[in-house]
């Protein structure tokens, strides 16, 4: 680890593409924190070898090795960082507020994002003997449904999910829409969706984390 004014620099084990990946990374830019990456090929099942899992036996991407800790699944190192390194918050101040931003970052990542990854493709194609079009077909569906409902929890004006910064929800939301572009969703039903991914992308915490995801 790099020294980073007496403290070891974070590490990021992050795979690409992956929503995940993606959102800790915008994550990590907007608290300004620096970090190391190393990119494990889940085709490639670097994630399942001894010497990652001597790192994270839980051997999920990505993890963030801070210190002597390792924290796993995107969402809880995201809030894990907004514990440890309050500015800019990410989750806004009331109870409610920071309730209803939590129910849309999971509406995306709970709902629409864990349909979309390697044991659901593997199930298509070894299971149901899917071909590529239909697996981009299923992928489109679950997306489609969960901006449905996410359409409606957006405001109607304003830059972000909630208030005038970006929170959890905006974070979750990008890399969702990068999957929809992948997918062919059609976006015209989802103008707040839309309105908010171009707003995020304006910012540099958003672009330097994109890396073609």
């Amino acid at each position: 680890m790099v020294p980073r004014g007496g403290m070891a620099l974070m590490k990021l084990y992050e795979s690409a593409p992956s929503s995940a990946s993606f959102r800790v990374r915008i994550a990590l830019n907007l608290k300004g924190l620096p970090y190391e990456s190393e990119l494990l090929d889940l085709r490639a099942n670097d994630h399942q070898k001894a010497e990652y899992g001597r790192i994270n036996p839980q051997r999920a991407v990505p993890a963030l090795v801070d210190g002597e800790k390792t924290l796993t699944q995107s969402l809880a190192i995201i809030e894990y960082l907004e514990e440890t390194h309050s500015e800019p918050p990410l989750l806004p101040r009331t109870a409610m507020e920071r309730a209803r931003v939590r129910a849309m970052a999971l509406l995306v990542a709970c709902d629409v994002h864990p349909l979309n990854n390697l044991r659901v493709l593997r199930y298509l194609k070894r299971e149901l003997n899917a071909d590529d079009a239909t697996r981009d077909r299923w992928y489109a569906h679950w997306i489609q449904e969960g901006f449905t409902a996410l359409e409606q929890m957006l405001p109607d004006s304003g830059s972000f999910c909630h208030g005038g910064a970006p929170t959890l929800a905006d974070i979750c939301l990008v890399p969702q829409v990068v999957n929809a572009q992948r997918y062919k969703v059609d976006l015209a039903p989802f103008p707040r969706v839309r309105r908010i991914f171009d707003e995020c992308m304006k910012l540099p915490a958003f672009q330097r984390a994109h890396r073609g995801a």
